[in-house]
This record gives C-alpha cells, structure tokens and sequence, in this order.
C-alpha cells in the first residue's frame, strides 16, 4: 500500500531586516520537506519559486516588497560571450567530482574563507562546524557536494578552490549555494566558472534548466545572476524570458 499523501502546511516568519535592500524588512513562507514524498514536492515548490535550505523549503513573502525574482538558466540554449569563454578556458584544468552530501572539514575551511572574503558580516558569517554539517547533510531530496580542485600532483588530490551544494530535480540542477576562494592566484571568476560549469552538467544530462535562486533588483551583488541567457523569470503567470516577458516553451 502507498504511503498516504500528507498536505504540507505553510508557515510565516516575523518580518526581519532584508539582507540585500536597505531599510526594507523581509518575510518567508516556508514549509518542511519530510516523508517519502518530500522530493516531489520539493520539486513541486521549486517550480513556483521556492528555494530548500537543509529540510525546508521557503520563499520571500513581503507585504511591500517584490523585488525577489525567483530565475533559471535554459541550458539547451545558453553560448558563452568573450568574457565567459577566457573563464572557461582559465579553469578547464580544475579537476570536479559530484561527491554524496556529508560535509568535510576541508570545505568547511572553504567556506569560512568565501564568506570572510565576500560576506564578513553576513548572517552566515557566524557559522560553526556543525552547522555546516547541517547544512550539507539534512537534506531529503537527491542532493550533493560538486567540488572543484586544483590539478592532482603526484598522486595526491589538489587544493579546493570551489563547491556547490547542488540538488538535481527532474527538470534541472538547483544551486542550493556554492562557495570558493575568490583571492585564488590566477583564478579569477571562479563563481561564474561554477555557474557554467552546472549549465553544462545539466545539459550532459538531458536537464534544461539551472536554477539560480533569486534575483534582487536594485542589489549590486546579485547582478551576475543576469549574465547567463536565456534566462527566465518567474512572474504570477508564470515563467517568462526574462528580457522580452514572452512566456517560455520547453518541453520536458
């Protein structure tokens, strides 16, 4: 007998100071993901915009504020431009593996040199080991670790420059976040080589999208999401190219 379905159930938090907008306040709706269908509906929830951190899946919810634009990436039509290719071809020597979902003290290190280099004092920036492990590891959903090394020497594997914690849907890969050394000597664009790097995994694997999370307008720090096209946006009628507004048509 098939287990029951279970209806999930909705959640708000207080308002908060928002992390990417000065004075303004954020609010989420989240709900658990648990049980024996907690991919399908972490799937489900993905396609409308939410996004998972650890066992929940959230999205903003703000009473005055819309300027969280939930976006993906069509891997089938994306041509990297100039800039894009030198970044490719900087960084085809890096050596990546898909690892299962258990964190490491390695990339735990990584991690604290990302966020003291990029976020000091961003709310992760407190992190300790094991909410790390947390983070990696509390996941239902098919999920894992894509680490990125510098080139092995004599056997041994090399440094780690860059992960992502990445879950794969049945209609793309979710970049749940990634995190690298962005003062690697001659290794500039790391981040955007990571992004690349899932737009062509997904592609390998018959996968159309790649899900970027959110795109804030009138936040510097999340204009790069803007440099891979075609891009889609979610909208209330659902996803639209991001440029023109026209709704997207690609088959699963």
């Amino acid at each position: 007998m098939s287990a029951p379905v279970r209806f999930p159930r909705f959640f708000v938090t207080s308002p908060s100071p928002c992390p990417y907008l000065p004075g303004k306040t954020e609010r989420k709706v989240f709900t658990e993901l648990s049980g024996v269908h907690a991919a399908e509906l972490n799937e489900a929830l993905g396609r409308i915009g939410f996004r998972r951190s650890q066992n929940v899946a959230y999205r903003p919810s703000c009473a005055d504020c819309k300027a969280c634009v939930a976006v993906r990436i069509q891997t089938g039509g994306f041509e990297p431009n100039a800039t894009q290719r030198k970044i490719l071809k900087r960084n085809a020597d890096l050596e990546v593996r898909a690892c299962r979902p258990w964190s490491t003290a390695e990339q735990f290190a990584l991690l604290q040199r990302y966020l003291g280099q990029r976020h000091p004092t961003g709310g992760m920036s407190g992190m300790d080991d094991l909410d790390y492990s947390d983070m990696v590891e509390q996941t239902p959903v098919h999920s894992h670790v894509v680490e990125y090394r510098l080139p092995s020497r004599y056997g041994r594997p090399g440094e780690l420059v860059g992960a992502c914690i990445t879950d794969q849907q049945g209609d793309g890969l979710s970049m749940v976040y990634s995190f690298y050394d962005s003062e690697a000597e001659g290794r500039p664009g790391l981040g955007n080589f990571i992004i690349m790097d899932h737009i062509m995994r997904a592609r390998d694997a018959g996968l159309p999208y790649v899900y970027l999370g959110y795109w804030v307008e009138g936040a510097a720090r999340m204009q790069y999401k803007t440099r891979y096209r075609p891009l889609e946006k979610l909208t209330p009628g659902g996803w639209v190219d991001f440029d023109t507004g026209m709704p997207a048509d690609i088959p699963l």
